[in-house]
């Protein structure tokens, strides 16, 4: 391995770990890098999933810390994730991704109509919402979210927001921490899969997780101190960026073989 090549799996990791820990879709980074470096769409699906939960472990600390972390509420939402990913994981060692990088494109832009449209219902949070009990509609909710989250990471933070903004009513800090723990749960078991089918290249993953740790303590500190209006232009604009290369009108996988290449 090169130094170029550990350079970039450090810097795409940094900011990976930083953009999955405020929104989500940072992973559309770490697997365009893992595949310009070589590796086949399966295993850097596979491959990405250590650097992810060591972010997740990293993030969902400093959120404990920071004592912002509903941890009962968590669990349970953890649950049936974990179930889901399990399914979604078998599924995902013969993936296409194409189709899934328009449709995470689509929700992406839906999901930014609903933090532009009326903030105070969907990031805020709705504190009525969060002293009941969970119906199993939101159960079921987290298990298909689950089978996404096991099947292609990339985007499954937004579907992990809008169900804990949406469906228990935490504000956009809350359910960050939340999301991060869902899917530091559900981590270990989508790994095993991976590991089964010998999809998961742990050079690759293991430098990239140095990047992934450190932005994601970069970004759940600034989750606490900048507030719910940071964390919600953050989500916009990579949301914009993120789909407007997901709909071809740039390609960020060209721009990594580029810099390879160079």
């Amino acid at each position: 391995m090169e130094w170029i090549e550990i350079i970039i799996l450090i810097v795409s990791g940094l900011l990976v770990g930083f953009i999955n820990t405020l929104a989500g879709g940072g992973s559309i980074i770490s697997l365009s890098v893992l595949m310009m470096l070589g590796l086949p769409a399966p295993v850097a699906n596979g491959t990405n999933r250590i650097a992810i939960g060591i972010q997740t472990l990293a993030a969902t600390t400093s959120f404990r810390q920071q004592k912002v972390l509903p941890l009962r509420k968590a669990v349970l939402l953890s649950i049936p994730a974990i179930l889901g990913s399990v399914i979604g994981a078998w599924i995902a060692v013969d993936i296409s991704e194409a189709v899934f990088e328009r449709a995470i494109g689509v929700v992406m832009l839906i999901m930014l109509v609903f933090i532009l449209y009326k903030p105070q219902k969907y990031i805020y949070g709705r504190v009525h919402i969060t002293a009941k009990p969970l119906t199993w509609k939101v159960y079921l909710i987290f298990f298909m979210i689950g089978i996404y989250g096991g099947f292609l990471h990339m985007g499954v933070g937004y579907f992990l927001l809008a169900g804990i903004v949406l469906g228990a009513g935490f504000d956009l800090v809350k359910a960050n921490a939340i999301k991060v723990f869902i899917v530091l749960a559900y981590a270990p078991f989508t790994i095993l899969v991976f590991l089964w089918h010998n999809q998961i290249n742990w050079k690759y993953g293991l430098i990239l997780a140095i990047g992934n740790v450190a932005g994601a303590f970069i970004a759940s500190r600034m989750a606490v101190t900048k507030g719910v209006d940071f964390v919600k232009w953050v989500i916009v604009v990579v949301i914009l960026i993120t789909s407007a290369d997901m709909f071809g009108l740039y390609d960020f996988k060209s721009i990594v073989a580029g810099l390879l290449n160079h």
